[in-house]
């Protein structure tokens, strides 16, 4: 499975363009939520850099640390786990706030609620 739908991308590519050079003005509701099957990982994607693949969102590994950040799409799509699972799109994730305000609850449970 492709971790983005073309729309998703789309939309990124677009969310991008609206904040290039502005710090992350304009407030987007996560367009997709990616998530490691074999462990607690979970990243809410708004933005994406098409030239660099380079994506922005909350990223949560799973440490008790979630915070706003850009992760390589690239690099998710290489990762294998065990019996060679993959990260995954969730396809049933509708955003339903926007992103800063699951960062802030993320930072009060000290984990992306699920």
């Amino acid at each position: 499975m492709e971790l983005l739908t073309p729309h998703q991308r789309e939309q990124m590519i677009a969310n991008g363009r609206a904040n290039a050079g502005r710090e992350h003005t304009h407030d987007f509701k996560p367009v997709v939520k990616l998530f490691c099957p074999w462990g607690p990982a979970i990243w809410l994607l708004t933005e994406l850099d098409p030239e660099t693949n380079i994506a922005f969102g909350l990223c949560d590994l799973g440490q008790g640390f979630p915070e706003l950040g850009s992760v390589s799409l690239s690099e998710l799509e290489s990762v294998e786990g065990p019996v060679g699972l993959r990260i995954e799109r969730d396809t049933y994730f509708t955003a339903t706030k926007t992103l800063s305000a699951y960062a802030r609850e993320a930072h009060a449970l000290r984990r992306i609620n699920r």
